[in-house]
């Protein structure tokens, strides 16, 4: 009996460290960032919402990495966040006001101005 307590409380365990381990997780996101400011923008509006471990810009090649918990948000819900910012989000278009009201150098070829 002892045996079967100590098997059962050995595999209860060990369930609930593998679900910890597979919450957290990383995507990676095409932006339409063009500049420091629009890192800084991004980094900072994800790193604040739910479910968001951190945020990194890459401005070279424009993509955003997230690490991000599975059971508070969804890469759905983070390309939308992008989107609200006013910078596409793969194949998540800005949102055209938000986008408009962005300095000029993080509009669309802004730097190339």
């Amino acid at each position: 009996m002892k045996n079967l307590l100590l098997i059962i409380s050995i595999l209860i365990l060990s369930n609930g460290y593998s679900q910890k381990e597979n919450k957290n997780t990383e995507i990676k996101i095409v932006t339409s960032a063009e500049c420091g400011t629009c890192k800084k923008t991004l980094e900072e509006k994800l790193t604040y919402s739910k479910g968001i471990r951190y945020a990194e810009l890459d401005v070279t090649t424009k993509i955003m990495t997230v690490g991000y918990s599975s059971k508070k948000t969804t890469p759905d819900k983070i390309r939308s966040i992008i989107s609200e910012t006013g910078y596409d989000a793969d194949n998540v278009s800005a949102n055209p006001s938000t986008q408009q009201s962005l300095p000029s150098c993080c509009q669309p070829g802004g730097m190339n101005k």
